[in-house]
């Protein structure tokens, strides 16, 4: 199909043609026949009027034709239509016919039947373009579909095949976790069995050993029975005889040490009784009758420094009795006693001497992680304490615990707020008790079995402590230390 352009050029119509005016308005979509008459009494001036009317109208169009859309074209010929079917009712309504009329509106008709093929051939073109594109669109729509199915299937295989190989891997795994439970449950077999197997041999090496050793014991027993009871009881005298030059030897040094100082011939209110060793007390004696009652009087004790002899308060040692605790071995001990403007001190004629094998035998407590000792609760918080049920003090390298079977009585890590040393006062058991405060608001006063291991327990948690860089000391002997 030809499509025409909007450019009307048609020189020969144009001036054959009378434009035709945009308001007439046509009845039908055709022409009417119409037939020549004799009656020539029409005015020529009419005629001349209307073919002006017709070109200048026609004129109009050919200028507006480029702007005008198929749409404005249709409803441009739509209105041009009713107009050439009014002008055609008022010509019949004015009788008037001429040829010249006639082949006027023949050319008229022509041109507006070719105006009209030309609009609806370029309709009839969009119409077909917009069919391609929609049928093009549509091929494209079902590729896309079968493309779109195409990825469905492939990832759905994919999918099965991923769900295929998951099991096969699953089923392998079982199976491999199975034979490695087998070998485990073999090895742990062997295992117990090479562990009872030794156990039942080295049960019955010890047993044979120690039958040997008693078998041995026995023997010896047998043939130097006397021998060694005999050396049983010459150690028995030689510790009584020990004993006896040790009090005469500390008599002497005191005598030694008044004599020095010019005091001979002075009145002796007071003296100290004890030996002047770790594990024992010392004691403060009248010695006549006319001395003061020590329960009147104001009583201090004091470490003194063997190179410069600086005195350091015992915070809480206002008692007649006191027990040297570890801080006080390689120091002198000194007292004050007040009462009524007289004022006595006496001092220990040494330094304190360390309790023998005490070192070798915390040093054999500290491998251990963790230390045991019994003790009876006597003091808690500063009350007495109404139990006498014993309770087991656990000494270990981060903490100290004490319990009684399962239940914790106190349980704390070392810390700048935790206090132990020995009891500072009391009676004869005073070097077998220790002072313990775990924390702020919480202390304990603790017997223990004997003045080793409460002179061990001391020493032993002072070093873990050490080890934790915590100095464990007693009420106010940090201060007094940085002081000194």
């Amino acid at each position: 199909m030809t499509r025409m352009g909007r450019d009307f050029s048609y020189t020969a119509q144009r001036d054959a043609v009378s434009p035709v005016s945009a308001d007439v308005i046509f009845a039908s979509s055709r022409f009417p026949n119409y037939k020549n008459r004799a009656n020539n009494n029409l005015e020529d001036a009419k005629l001349v009027s209307m073919k002006e009317e017709f070109r200048n109208e026609t004129a109009q169009l050919l200028d507006q034709q480029n702007r005008l859309s198929v749409r404005d074209l249709a409803s441009k010929f739509e209105k041009g239509l009713a107009a050439a079917t009014k002008l055609s009712d008022e010509t019949k309504l004015q009788d008037v016919a001429s040829l010249e009329k006639h082949v006027l509106l023949e050319n008229l008709r022509e041109a507006l039947e070719s105006l009209r093929g030309r609009a609806v051939g370029k309709n009839k073109d969009d119409v077909e373009s917009l069919a391609f594109q929609l049928t093009q669109r549509e091929s494209e729509l079902v590729q896309e579909k079968a493309e779109v199915k195409k990825l469905a299937s492939f990832l759905k295989q994919a999918s099965e095949d991923a769900k295929k190989l998951v099991d096969e891997e699953r089923a392998f795994a079982r199976t491999e976790i199975e034979k490695a439970r087998a070998a485990v449950q073999r090895v742990e077999e062997a295992l117990q069995e090479q562990e009872r197997l030794s156990r039942a041999n080295g049960k019955q090496d010890v047993e044979e050993l120690m039958k040997e050793v008693q078998e041995a014991r026995r023997i010896k027993m047998l043939h130097q029975p006397s021998k060694v009871m005999d050396m049983d009881h010459e150690l028995q005298v030689l510790r009584m005889q020990l004993a006896e030059k040790s009090k005469s030897s500390l008599k002497l040094q005191k005598e030694l040490a008044m004599s020095r100082r010019g005091e001979k011939n002075a009145p002796d209110f007071f003296e100290l009784d004890g030996t002047e060793s770790l594990g024992s007390y010392l004691e403060i004696h009248p010695c006549f009758d006319k001395a003061p009652e020590l329960l009147e009087c104001s009583i201090q004790w004091y470490r003194l420094t063997c190179e410069d002899g600086q005195k350091c308060l015992i915070s809480g040692a206002t008692k007649p009795i006191y027990a040297p605790e570890p801080s006080d071995v390689g120091r002198v001990l000194q007292v004050d006693i007040i009462s009524d403007g007289l004022n006595v001190t006496l001092t220990t004629s040494g330094p304190i001497d360390p309790a023998a094998g005490l070192g070798n035998y915390v040093e054999a407590l500290v491998r251990r992680h963790d230390t045991e000792f019994n003790v009876v609760i006597v003091q808690m918080n500063g009350a007495d304490h109404p139990s006498e049920s014993i309770h087991v003090l656990h000494v270990g390298k981060m903490r100290m615990k004490l319990c009684k079977d399962k239940t914790t009585v106190a349980k704390e890590y070392y810390s700048s707020s935790m206090q132990l040393c020995g009891v500072r006062g009391g009676g004869n058991a005073a070097a077998q008790a220790a002072f313990w405060q775990p924390k702020v608001g919480l202390s304990f006063v603790l017997a223990f079995e004997s003045e080793r291991e409460r002179n061990a327990a001391i020493m032993l948690a002072r070093r873990f402590a050490f080890d934790c860089n915590i100095m464990l000391a007693g009420p106010d002997d940090r201060a007094a230390q940085k002081a000194t």
